[in-house]
């Protein structure tokens, strides 16, 4: 039988884990913390890099430089919490899981 604590740890961890759809306007740039995954579902968008490297394509196993189009269905992660992410060329659907925001 789990007691209270454990089924709040349970929860808390599993909306933790799930990832989130976001709508990005044209335009805008999502910007992820170190290890948010991205994945593009509909739209394009261009990868943000920095000076320490790119967004790791592990679908397709290659660094995206900045201006690379993100392929949608690819899994993205950053890796360093340095201002890497997405640039939204059109308006897209992206399914994010880790700290992110929008500018």
């Amino acid at each position: 039988v789990d007691s209270y604590v454990d089924s709040y740890v349970d929860a808390s961890i599993d909306a933790k884990m799930k990832m989130v759809v976001v709508e990005v306007t044209a335009g805008a740039k999502l910007i992820g913390a170190a290890g948010t995954e991205i994945i593009v579902r509909s739209g394009t968008a261009t990868a943000i890099d920095s000076q320490n490297g790119g967004l790791s394509d592990v679908t397709a196993g290659v660094d995206l430089r900045k201006g690379d189009v993100a392929p949608t269905n690819h899994l993205l992660i950053v890796p360093r919490d340095d201002g890497r992410g997405i640039a939204a060329v059109t308006s897209l659907f992206v399914m994010v899981r880790g700290a992110y925001t929008l500018q």
